[in-house]
């Protein structure tokens, strides 16, 4: 007898040998009356062990059985779970697998257990069946005995700890000490790991070590308090410093760590060699990679909760010459909801965004380089947009902030889901805003224009220089230049520029060649009352002088003169002047105009918007 592709229980144990039909029947009547379990009844009757009637379920369930009475747990492995949890969930984390945990559950089809503590471990679990009476008592035993997470962290601090070294300077301008970012005990803590005796003596002090640890012993060493504690203190403190990206980074003789904040990296601290293969594991098992493939590039995603704030660190590890490289970018939900004024865009420029996103149909471009905000901008674009009368699509690769009430869509292309493809459904989901998350061939520009021309409002971003370079490149793909001028509306370029620290801000004059290389000569009578600010540096922005960034514009709208040189296919610098005489304001000059007001200065402008050939 089968139940659902299952063999049930009481047949089971008749198979074994272990109860007769006759008491499987008797325990059948008696079931009738009670709304306990057959196996339950048969041990109640006195015709079967508790121990065979869980095994019988393990098999029927196709989990392993665990005897918790008679095996002990991996004291390390216990240690990643409070106690408290534990009970709750009726789980007991029991030993490590194959980047997975093995954990012995009451109940190992409890879907919500399975979802709570693969949160809370981080890693893939592999669910073992006790009996529900042992597993209440080993829990007990194996939290009396010192495990759990608590105690597990509390009993870290007793390694052997490395004298504290004096913090390291980084080379150039900037430099910050690596205890200045919250790291000073990290030193003790990479020690504690060699000293724990689970890197071996044949590893612990061996350039080469990466090569030669087996991967059952780097995910042993993944699975330590320390090991855990760094991973988590590195990405605390990324996120306490407001950094975009954490680097972790493979040296002939240790591993950097580099934090990217305001634009700009800064070493925060070096570990020893022999952290790095089991920090990179601890980081793929966050982020549900294959910690035994060293070979290939991987991609993941981790979910992480501070301070009352949801980030994802949307991670990427290469294999490099000295060992594997980790990047992970650092996803602020909540920079997302920001308003436009937030972001730069003030005065007039704001006003007219305003009025171009409540359009009913055509083509809106973001136009920079990697790392200057566009999807922020398109993002809160979104935000201001998004109600319940507008049906909002979007087709990102990948999705970095999922947003409420929008429907998103992942790039896929393995399963054939380009740009282009999805475009195509998409017109038929009746949507009024898409997102296209970016423009890369003629096939994808080409369906964004019919949309736009067909009554919807386009979002998408495109690499170029500057906001009238966006036409030509377009025209480059191959798109016919009337399509393109009867569809995009406008075109605004971004760069971001660091904000000056207002707790260190002080008057200072820059260059004169420089405040001329800007247009703006401070000789002239009307210009010398205009002051300029530096940050001299102090604790709060870690004396880089610079807190925070701060959005550059170059906003071009489509006008009918604009229109007609992209329909003679006119060159990027003519349909400039053209922009420039509509009243366009060029990168340079929006970002001057916040340095003569304060929220930056023309040294760090230098930096976004000087371009190959001129100035942006």
């Amino acid at each position: 007898m089968r139940r659902g592709g299952r063999k049930l229980i009481g047949q089971m144990l008749i198979e074994r040998g272990l109860i007769t039909q006759d008491q499987l029947d008797q325990a059948l009547e008696a079931q009738k009356q009670s709304t306990q379990l057959i196996g339950e009844i048969l041990v109640d009757l006195g015709f079967v062990q508790r121990q065979p009637v869980c095994e019988a379920l393990a098999e029927q369930l196709r989990v392993p059985f665990v005897n918790v009475a008679t095996d002990a747990p991996d004291a390390k492995v216990v240690g990643l779970l409070d106690k408290e949890t534990a009970k709750r969930l009726k789980s007991l984390p029991f030993a490590r697998g194959d980047g997975t945990i093995r954990v012995a559950m009451a109940e190992p089809e409890d879907v919500m257990a399975h979802d709570d503590l693969k949160m809370r471990l981080q890693v893939n679990i592999e669910p073992m069946l006790a009996d529900p009476l042992d597993l209440a008592k080993a829990i007990d035993r194996a939290y009396k005995e010192g495990g759990g997470a608590a105690a597990a962290a509390a009993a870290t601090p007793a390694a052997p700890a490395a004298p504290r070294q004096r913090p390291q300077q980084q080379p150039g301008g900037g430099a910050k000490p690596a205890d200045r970012f919250g790291m000073g005990d990290m030193a003790a803590l990479a020690e504690s790991i060699k000293d724990s005796g689970i890197l071996g003596a044949d590893t612990a002090d061996d350039d080469d070590s990466e090569q030669r640890i087996e991967t059952d012993r780097i995910a042993d060493v993944a699975d330590e308090a320390p090991i855990i504690r760094i991973a988590k203190v590195v990405i605390q403190r990324a996120v306490m410093e407001r950094a975009s990206d954490i680097h972790i980074e493979p040296a002939r003789n240790g591993v950097r760590v580099r934090y990217r904040i305001d634009g700009v990296l800064h070493e925060v601290m070096r570990l020893p060699k022999y952290v790095h293969a089991p920090l990179l594991s601890r980081f793929k098992i966050m982020s549900g990679m294959n910690i035994a493939e060293r070979r290939v590039p991987q991609d993941g995603r981790i979910h992480i909760r501070h301070a009352g704030k949801d980030y994802d660190l949307r991670s990427s590890i290469i294999p490099t010459t000295n060992g594997e490289k980790a990047v992970m970018r650092i996803l602020d939900k909540s920079s997302i909801q920001v308003g436009l004024e937030s972001l730069g865009l003030l005065g007039d420029m704001q006003a007219r965004v305003e009025k171009l996103i409540t359009q009913p149909n055509g083509m809106i471009l973001s136009t920079g380089p990697t790392g200057s905000g566009k999807t922020t901008t398109q993002y809160s674009i979104l935000n201001r947009i998004n109600s319940v009368e507008t049906n909002i699509i979007t087709i990102e690769d990948p999705v970095e902030y999922e947003l409420e009430g929008i429907s998103q869509v992942h790039v896929n292309r393995k399963a054939g889901l380009t740009f282009a493809i999805a475009l195509k459904y998409f017109l038929r989901q009746d949507p009024d805003i898409i997102l296209v998350g970016e423009i890369r061939d003629l096939e994808t520009s080409e369906i964004a224009v019919q949309a736009a021309l067909t009554g919807h409002l386009v979002l998408s971003t495109l690499h170029t220089n500057d906001a009238p370079s966006t036409v030509t490149r377009m025209v480059d793909m191959g798109v016919e230049p009337f399509l393109i001028a009867s569809s995009i509306i406008a075109s605004m370029s971004q760069r971001l520029a660091r904000r000056i620290c207002q707790e260190c801000k002080e008057e200072y004059t820059p260059r004169k060649d420089l405040l001329l290389g800007f247009g703006f000569d401070p000789d002239l009578p009307e210009n010398r009352e205009q002051k300029f600010y530096k940050g001299v540096g102090c604790e709060s922005c870690r004396f880089t002088g610079y807190r925070g960034r701060v959005g550059i514009y170059e906003l071009m709208e489509m006008n009918t003169e604009i229109a007609e040189l992209i329909v003679k296919r006119a060159s990027a610098g003519q349909i400039k002047e053209a922009a420039l005489a509509a009243g366009m304001t060029t990168l340079s000059k929006d970002g001057f105009a916040k340095a003569c007001s304060g929220l930056t200065n023309p040294d760090d402008l230098i930096r976004v918007v000087f371009t190959a050939g001129g100035m942006g």
